[in-house]
């Protein structure tokens, strides 16, 4: 954001050196001017850092003229929002509009006025500047909302695995698990962000389960494995339906975590790809963890021995693919189990 002891940037593109000189003059005591005289250099120069703040374009240059100039500018996300102005002595109607329609914000023909240019000038750096000063601020709040979402889920996450894990530890370890999988699987890396973000929530839906069923030491009876498998379905109805991405990944996560590579798993008997990614991801994660964690109702296991029983499931529980995945990040993910340890009492 410009501040006002900074002097805003102008670019004048012009084949016709004194075409240039004539908007310096008029305009160096306010603003910075830079110039170029030919499309080609226009574009690196906008393409450069410090960006200009705005563009005065001629539109009849040899090579790239400025309807080319402007299009390539337009189509580049990088100098897609300068805005553009048209000084031209074409001043046919249907010139002007085609100028509108290729993203210009303004039109001046040649001869300009002194006046006019400036007041024109003027008026679409206040109106760019306020622009920029409106998207940072768009992109803070939705930063901070995104925050603060993300909080709310880790804590009902936690909250969720208070009943067996009191330091709600195994929520963290998982969710960085399910990230570390996910980058070495090559999956983008704000995709990632969001997996870990939303993997707390995959057991939300034991909320709805007694808990002499969820901490009961022995065998489950048919009817109370019944019940355990529920837990899903809960948790997809308990994040409900969302716009938002990492709801929408959170949701989708409490729902096919417990899915299997070959079909054998709950609550829809999901096969290979069929599974969403992140709940394929997720269901490595998360048994590696409660394998290799002591719980109220088992021991915990080596860490040999689980990388065992996984690399054992891949093509029957697991996608092997991400098995494959696993095992690359396993010296990251071995870091975070150490990392994230309770504290003895």
């Amino acid at each position: 954001m410009i501040t006002k002891h900074e002097k805003q940037s102008i670019l004048v593109v012009d084949d016709v050196p004194v075409n240039i000189e004539v908007l310096r003059e008029l305009l160096r005591s306010d603003y910075m001017v830079k110039a170029a005289t030919n499309g080609v250099n226009a574009i690196k120069i906008a393409q450069s850092s410090p960006q200009p703040d705005l563009i005065l374009l001629d539109i009849m240059m040899p090579d790239l003229d400025g309807y080319d100039v402007i299009n390539r500018l337009k189509s580049n996300p990088k100098t897609a929002g300068i805005p553009v102005i048209f000084v031209t002595a074409m001043n046919e109607v249907h010139d002007e509009q085609l100028g509108f329609e290729l993203g210009a914000v303004d039109y001046i023909t040649k001869p300009i006025s002194p006046s006019i240019v400036f007041a024109r000038v003027k008026t679409h750096l206040a109106m760019y500047n306020y622009n920029r000063r409106l998207e940072e601020e768009v992109i803070k709040r939705t930063h901070e909302l995104n925050h603060s979402q993300m909080e709310i889920i880790q804590r009902l996450g936690r909250a969720a695995e208070f009943k067996d894990d009191e330091t709600g530890l195994h929520v963290i370890r998982m969710s960085h698990y399910s990230a570390l999988i996910a980058q070495a699987a090559g999956m983008p890396p704000n995709w990632c962000e969001t997996l870990k973000g939303a993997a707390p929530m995959h057991d939300i839906g034991k909320i709805g389960i007694a808990e002499s069923i969820l901490l009961k030491p022995g065998d489950l009876t048919d009817e109370e494995q019944k019940s355990l498998r529920k837990h899903p379905e809960i948790g997809a109805e308990i994040i409900g339906e969302h716009d938002s991405s990492l709801l929408k990944i959170a949701r989708s996560i409490a729902l096919t975590h417990h899915e299997r590579w070959d079909g054998s798993g709950y609550p829809e008997g999901l096969s290979q790809s069929n599974i969403p990614i992140e709940g394929r991801i997720v269901a490595i994660a998360d048994v590696f963890d409660v394998l290799t964690t002591a719980r109220p109702y088992k021991e915990s296991w080596s860490v040999e021995d689980a990388v065992m029983l996984i690399e054992e499931s891949a093509n029957s529980h697991f996608d092997p693919e991400l098995v494959a995945a696993f095992l690359l990040a396993l010296p990251e993910i071995l870091i975070v189990k150490d990392k994230y340890q309770p504290t003895a009492s």
